[in-house]
């Protein structure tokens, strides 16, 4: 009886929640994987917002930030996509509010909401293949922010 909760327990939480937005936004570098995974996320139901770049014309990956955490702020989750994630990373975690975490692997993901209340996904196109980056999403988004001992760091951050 007992592996059959924990099987209907594993089955739901691998369904993403159908009832959120979900904002992307990348760079020229990043412009592939995120075609890939919004296509993924509507499959999943979920609302998504584009906020570019809408080809692999080379861009300015700081432009693309700003639009996705205003999103963000207003409730979304982010995901933003560059070459390696580390610019991404950098100029999103400058706004208040924000807790951008760089993942290179489902665990970083787990982690990242766990621990940190993490609302943007940050992914590196150049160093991820396309079912790892799946598997980073599917995470982020199925994991809850544990709180506790956590809510008092996340808000050391935020303060």
């Amino acid at each position: 009886m007992t592996e059959d909760i924990s099987t209907l327990i594993n089955i739901v939480t691998a369904l993403p929640n159908p009832k959120k937005t979900l904002v992307f936004g990348s760079d020229h570098a990043g412009f592939v994987l995120k075609e890939y995974l919004k296509t993924q996320s509507q499959a999943w139901s979920y609302n998504v917002i584009d906020c570019g770049t809408h080809s692999e014309d080379s861009v300015d990956y700081p432009d693309y930030v700003p639009p996705v955490v205003k999103e963000v702020l207003a409730g979304a989750r982010g995901v933003l996509i560059c070459g390696s994630g580390i610019g991404m990373s950098i100029a999103a975690n400058r706004y208040k509010g924000i807790r951008a975490a760089l993942c290179a692997d489902p665990l970083w993901a787990k982690l990242a909401r766990e621990h940190n209340d993490a609302n943007i996904l940050v992914l590196g196109e150049r160093l991820l293949g396309q079912q790892e980056a799946i598997e980073c999403l599917r995470t982020f988004l199925n994991i809850a922010f544990e709180g506790g001992r956590h809510l008092r760091r996340v808000e050391k951050i935020d303060s």
